[in-house]
């Protein structure tokens, strides 16, 4: 028998569990790099970029060469997907965490 009660329940449980995840991942601080740490991009779990960080030694050799200019723009996106990349790693660990063995599609 369908026990509305119990589906009621149920999606209580599965609301506290989503603020639960969204409270861990705005927590969660990762960094992502590119031009062997010549860019650094800090972001938390939820994939807001936090921080950007340009080793001055990066920026030395920058002439005004509009081709020096893009290579560091190119370090910057790599460093923000990268991080981008750590921060979904992030996220499918807690919800696989959270979701344990309940084997739901798209869980894995």
């Amino acid at each position: 028998m369908f026990n509305p009660l119990k589906m009621q329940e149920m999606l209580s449980q599965a609301s506290q569990m989503q603020e639960e995840v969204q409270r861990k991942l705005s927590q969660t601080v990762l960094e992502g790099s590119s031009g062997g740490g010549a860019v650094t991009a800090t972001m938390n779990g939820k994939k807001q970029l936090l921080k950007i960080h340009i080793d001055p030694a990066a920026t030395v050799s920058l002439t005004g060469n509009a081709a020096d200019v893009e290579m560091l723009e190119d370090l910057i996106v790599a460093a923000v997907n990268d991080a981008g990349r750590r921060a979904e790693e992030a996220l499918q660990g807690q919800l696989k965490g959270m979701l344990g063995g309940l084997n739901l599609p798209g869980a894995d």
